[in-house]
């Protein structure tokens, strides 16, 4: 009888719950900012902004389930938590403050989740494009990328009037030493659910220190039902839909990255099929979230982090994060418990997750051949251009919103140098007409062996 793999291994029931609630904290602050932020720069009333916030929350479990569970040829049945994509945020604001509102963006996310559904097998032809060398380096890329983020939560989360206190700082140590503690002295199955052991015990902690209290618990309403266009029936703006295409490109580069990396992880191998999969049910949850007043949806890359550093590789642990999202969706007040946990304890956690993405990328270019070749200047120049929207977030703010949008975003932009450059270095013709690319350069097969070491794509 053939062995399970791990990925469809479905753990004991205490142990997926404790795993699932795990992943839900570790993205639940980066999957309520989008309806926050788009909803506070349109100037939106309390009451519409918990609306967004609830409904954002269902739809990420609807979508998480879809990806890992899978519906036909709908989802790539890896551990992959969705959310919101930080890439539409400025083109979201944008048409919400001067180019038709809340109905616009949803009928041009609409548009745009029905464009990645058609060209997601397109992008699935593209995995060959994806060798160790180019997703070793996208890998990475989103692991530094993401750092920043944990380094603002640690501070106190951009916008806190305290941001920067020691105070702030030694909560996020705090967290940060426990986890590494639980990690390494905790019996195996409680240092797998080491972040979430970090972030109870810091959120104790924080209570009777004055870093937060739970008193939003109390206003928050127990039962909340999001509806189809309770903000008005979709508009088609043509400036909209074309800046909401451009995102969606955006989004599938990011996500492929993305699902490359959980399948290196977790030694399940994306081949073109399952990509294709993966990238339609993003497009089916953009529909979705279109339709149910939030908005596009892309893998989750904090969550990526929590894959590789705890070894739990089942997707049914990532399936149980979407049914309590689902949960926390539909009961506002449970979400209002999770909202209270403070930023630095976040913060403390992240700094592991998003460190261990990095190092992955570290592992599979470990892999490629860097002797008598131009390898290290494709990883070289490719992380230089992907860290440097994240280092100096303006440097690109004279330019058109569509070329912000692709390179503001460190892993689009680290992504689309790395397969140039490595067609650039490696695919096209040497000097002379030469073609004597190194081992690493050929393009790898479409359906490469399910082996640990076998190349991804």
């Amino acid at each position: 009888m053939p062995q399970t793999h791990p990925v469809d291994q479905v753990p004991p029931v205490r142990q997926l719950a404790a795993f699932g609630l795990q992943h839900v904290l570790a993205m639940y602050a980066g999957a309520v900012a989008v309806p926050l932020i788009v909803g506070g720069a349109m100037k939106l009333p309390p009451a519409d902004l918990a609306y967004l916030i609830t409904a954002d929350l269902l739809v990420c479990g609807i979508a998480t389930l879809i990806q890992c569970v899978g519906v036909w040829r709908f989802g790539i049945r890896l551990p992959i938590v969705q959310g919101c994509t930080f890439a539409a945020v400025s083109p979201m604001v944008l048409i919400g403050t001067t180019g038709g509102g809340l109905p616009a963006i949803y009928g041009a996310v609409i548009v745009a989740g029905l464009a990645m559904m058609l060209l997601a097998p397109v992008f699935g032809r593209l995995l060959r494009f994806f060798p160790p060398l180019v997703t070793g380096t996208v890998i990475l890329i989103i692991g530094l990328s993401l750092l920043p983020t944990a380094g603002t939560w640690a501070a106190g989360g951009a916008g806190a009037k305290d941001f920067g206190e020691p105070k702030n700082l030694a909560l996020a140590a705090f967290v940060l030493v426990l986890v590494l503690a639980v990690q390494r002295f905790a019996p195996p199955a409680l240092s797998r659910v080491a972040v979430l052991v970090g972030i109870v015990v810091g959120t104790a902690v924080a209570i009777p220190t004055g870093f937060t209290d739970f008193g939003a618990v109390g206003d928050a309403n127990w039962v909340g039902i999001s509806t189809p266009f309770h903000f008005g029936a979709p508009e088609f703006h043509g400036a909209a839909i074309v800046s909401m295409l451009i995102v969606a490109l955006v989004t599938m580069t990011e996500t492929t990255g993305d699902f490359i990396a959980v399948g290196e992880m977790t030694e399940r191998p994306v081949d073109r099929r399952a990509l294709a999969d993966g990238l339609r049910a993003d497009g089916f949850s953009t529909v979705l979230g279109g339709v149910f007043n939030t908005f596009p949806y892309t893998a989750f890359a904090q969550n990526v982090g929590l894959v590789g550093m705890t070894k739990v590789r089942s997707r049914w642990v990532v399936a149980v994060a979407g049914g309590i999202l689902v949960v926390l969706g539909l009961l506002p007040k449970l979400g209002a418990v999770i909202a209270a946990i403070p930023s630095p304890v976040l913060g403390g956690a992240g700094l592991v997750m998003f460190g261990t993405v990095a190092a992955s990328g570290l592992k599979t270019l470990s892999k490629v051949e860097f002797e008598g070749n131009a390898n290290l200047t494709v990883v070289a120049v490719s992380v230089a251009l992907g860290v440097l929207p994240v280092g100096v977030p303006t440097m690109y703010e004279k330019f058109p919103h569509w070329f912000q949008t692709v390179m503001d975003s460190g892993i689009s932009a680290g992504c689309i140098t790395a397969i140039v450059l490595n067609l650039l270095f490696n695919h096209l013709p040497k000097k002379g007409g030469s073609a004597d690319a190194p081992a690493e350069a050929p393009a790898v097969p479409a359906q490469p062996a399910p082996s640990a070491e076998a190349p991804v794509g």
